[in-house]
């Protein structure tokens, strides 16, 4: 049989392999096995490639598994669980970049073979082996690869809370800039198409994209940081789909058009978790502007804290509890710390759940992570419409390190940034305990009355030093 149907037939299993991983993926009893079955898959894909040699020379290729295999090795030993919302927006950015290059490199390829004299044919219908269809692939690789990689660069410098990029940044005329980009990007891409021997044009098309990656991605606050990690996930699966089409690579195409569809899917789930459309995102519009009641007018004289020994006590009477973590769990890596805590307590007969917010976090599922590192099973986890009906029934809701995803607020203030989106409903508890550092605000910028309701206590103290407190007091008793 033919040495190209073969590597066909392989990337058609490859694909096959990748789309029941993704099903697997779906729930967690069958996580492992979709996993497995993806990595299966982009084994069968690379072999396959590796036995193209008309693709690079092998040196070429160990040389980038020598790089790659290096980089990867020192960031899976240094990187904290916490930190991996910042590591996955590294990984959509390195993706778009390669995208963006490979398509770049692909038509210099083709400028550098054309002979001249037979480039104004190939400015009709093809350049050295690059039809029109292909031309219009690199320009989408160059544009959407270029605004994924400074995208992701900025999301990870939000995510990192790096000083001058934690802020949402506003700046006079931003929309009709952004606009005024995407035309210039547009009238580039038709000129790439229309003069593929011009390469210097594909590059300024990459340098415009670019200033549209960060234009874009710059006046996004923190609170929507999921959203857009799902969304520029999505965008580095059109890029690598579009290269595909550039390299004629079937696998590429398959593999990245999985990932821009399931990215897009999640990205419409988030948004709806938060009760926020895409464009709104996009545009960095957090809800209606009118300004709410002051912290010192929520707070003032209605705060009650507590202490590890108190609520040790109300843990000892309860028969029910809901712990529900945040991003301050994350920071304070928690999450071990907060598994003790609810063995202890299941030990003494307690019923013990965790309430997980979609958007809790920095990133789609950052929670479910967290605390499936913690060995918590999964089965405790319950997603907000599971939880909510049930805190009517519970006697102690503890709360570590989450604020805007448990603000009444967004369910009884209809002027409030952050009106409509779905909260987990934990005032309804005969009990909250709320841990925290200090009375600071979420992303949205705006105080929350459960702090000050009267069955809330307010447990200052970092959130594992907190947690550790409150299970060595329960020991005592």
């Amino acid at each position: 049989m033919d040495r190209e149907i073969l590597i066909n037939l392989a990337y058609l299993l490859a694909g096959v392999l990748f789309i029941f991983g993704l099903k697997g993926l779906t729930h967690p009893r069958t996580a492992v096995r979709g996993n497995l079955l993806g990595a299966l898959g982009m084994l069968v894909a690379v072999v396959a490639t590796l036995v193209d040699q008309q693709i690079v020379s092998y040196t070429l290729i160990l040389a980038g598994i020598v790089v790659g295999s290096a980089v990867g090795a020192v960031l899976a030993q240094r990187i904290q669980m916490t930190a991996m919302p910042q590591l996955v927006a590294l990984f959509n950015g390195f993706g778009g970049a390669a995208s963006a290059l490979v398509a770049g490199a692909e038509l210099l390829r083709g400028a550098l073979e054309s002979p001249a004299a037979e480039q104004a044919a190939a400015q009709a219908t093809a350049h050295a082996g690059l039809g029109i269809d292909q031309l219009v692939a690199v320009v989408a690789s160059g544009l959407i690869g270029a605004v994924t990689f400074w995208g992701s660069l900025v999301a990870f410098g939000k995510l990192q809370e790096i000083r001058w990029l934690k802020k949402p940044i506003h700046y006079a005329g931003q929309h009709p800039v952004n606009a005024l980009l995407g035309l210039a990007m547009l009238a580039l891409g038709a000129a790439v198409v229309a003069n593929p021997e011009q390469v210097w044009l594909y590059w300024a098309l990459v340098a415009v994209a670019s200033v549209l990656g960060v234009t874009l991605v710059i006046p996004i606050g923190g609170a929507d940081m999921p959203v857009v990690i799902a969304l520029l996930n999505s965008y580095s699966g059109l890029a690598a789909a579009a290269t595909g089409f550039v390299l004629k690579n079937n696998v590429l195409i398959i593999s990245g058009s999985l990932v821009g569809a399931s990215g897009i899917i999640l990205t419409q789930l988030m948004c709806k978790a938060m009760n926020r459309s895409l464009a709104h995102v996009l545009f960095g519009v957090l809800g209606p502007s009118e300004e709410g009641a002051t912290a010192d007018e929520v707070y003032q004289g209605r705060i009650k804290s507590t202490s590890a020994e108190e609520v040790a006590m109300l843990l000892e009477t309860a028969r029910r509890v809901v712990i529900v973590p945040g991003y301050g769990m994350a920071v304070a890596q928690a999450q071990h710390a907060v598994s003790e805590l609810a063995k202890l307590l299941e030990s003494r007969g307690v019923e013990v759940e965790f309430g997980i917010h979609p958007v809790a976090g920095r990133m789609p599922g950052h929670m479910n992570v967290l605390l499936a590192e913690a060995d918590v099973p999964y089965d405790k986890l319950k997603d907000l419409d599971q939880i909510n009906p049930t805190f009517e029934q519970t006697d102690v809701v503890i709360v570590i390190g989450a604020n805007d995803v448990v603000n009444p607020v967004a369910r009884d203030d209809p002027k409030s940034p952050i009106a409509g989106m779905p909260v987990l409903e934990v005032d309804k508890a005969k009990t909250v305990v709320v841990i925290k550092r200090s009375l600071s605000p979420g992303f949205a910028g705006i105080p929350n009355p459960l702090f000050a309701a009267d069955n809330t206590l307010m447990f200052f103290e970092d959130g594992k030093k907190a947690v550790t407190d409150l299970v060595a007091a329960l020991k005592e008793l």
